[in-house]
């Protein structure tokens, strides 16, 4: 029986149990995206007993940043000080992943100075013109590149919580009449893209994918949808999925309290893939999270808010595991 702390291979690593830390986005980075020491810190704190580390999305583009001290990832000046972060999380034995995003019609017009885009026009967004979703797609490639030479053992392509891949994949905000939009298959088209040319450039390191499973909106996207995606981004490279919430967000207020509340949605997509599935969703004790190894519901656990509130709870969790 297979539990939260047995190890697991993939991409030539060895993930030392199932305990992952999502991204979360923590504002310690410079104005200009940069890496600071006590973000290297707030990172390494939390690592020492962790499977594998994700850090909190890094903005491929200035005018895809949602935040002022939010990581960045658009420009190569940038990889030594996102060195220093990669090296200090690898010291502790735990292997970390960059995430990269755009967060499209979510962007900061006051912070970036640029109207924000997307899949299709808003009050506060104009929508994207074809040569610019290609160009976009580059852009996340070359972001996916840095973060490696950044020493990262791999990338996250964010594309839930309505960001900007999500923004093209559900029908909630994909209003478009080309070939990237409409139908499912169109809708997809973007994201898909992105996790192509991104797989080039991380080659033989590892290629997450965050999902936006489902907008808990019936006319939003459905689960049966995303287990089709999954099945095209298992074809694409991805080598673990990452499943959360799509147009509804990380924690739908609906869902607040109840622990586990996206494992539902990560059994389902689990079953049509052979790719491992991260799943998450206010996960605060280490029997639960083991239960839903053992269940196989999922392959690994995310343990967001209580890592935040206590870093050393990996480490109480497997003291508390053991003694079972």
């Amino acid at each position: 029986m297979t539990r939260l702390l047995d190890s697991f291979e993939i991409g030539g690593l060895t993930l030392r149990n199932r305990i992952v830390m999502p991204p979360m986005h923590t504002g310690r980075a410079t104005i200009e995206g940069a890496i600071t020491d006590d973000l290297i810190n707030h990172y390494v704190l939390r690592s020492k007993a962790l499977g594998l580390l994700i850090i909190e999305h890094s903005y491929v583009a200035v005018e895809g940043k949602l935040s002022e001290k939010q990581v960045g990832i658009y420009d190569k000046h940038l990889i030594p000080s996102l060195l220093k972060l990669s090296s200090g999380v690898q010291a502790t034995g735990t292997p970390v992943v960059l995430q990269i995003n755009h967060a499209g019609s979510k962007a900061n017009r006051d912070i970036t100075g640029i109207k924000p885009i997307s899949s299709s026009p808003t009050e506060d967004a104009r929508e994207l013109r074809v040569d610019e979703i290609s160009a976009l797609s580059e852009t996340f490639a070359q972001a996916a590149e840095w973060g490696i030479k950044a020493g990262f053992n791999g990338i996250e392509v964010h594309g839930a919580h309505g960001f900007l891949l999500n923004q093209f994949s559900s029908p909630l905000t994909n209003q478009r009449c080309d070939e990237y939009g409409g139908s499912l298959e169109n809708r997809l088209r973007f994201p898909l893209e992105v996790v192509r040319k991104v797989k080039k450039k991380v080659g033989d390191k590892l290629l997450l994918y965050r999902l936006g499973s489902d907008d808990l909106d019936p006319s939003g996207t459905q689960i049966w949808e995303s287990q089709k995606f999954a099945v095209k981004l298992e074809e694409a490279g991805v080598d673990i999925i990452d499943v959360s919430g799509g147009i509804c967000g990380s924690s739908p207020e609906k869902l607040q309290g109840i622990q586990g509340y996206f494992i539902p949605q990560a059994r389902q997509i689990r079953k049509v893939i052979n790719i491992p599935v991260i799943g998450v969703g206010g996960i605060r004790e280490p029997q639960f999270a083991d239960k839903l190894i053992q269940e196989g519901n999922v392959d690994f656990i995310a343990v967001g808010r209580k890592l935040l509130e206590d870093p050393d709870w990996a480490i109480k969790a497997i003291e508390l595991l053991r003694k079972d």
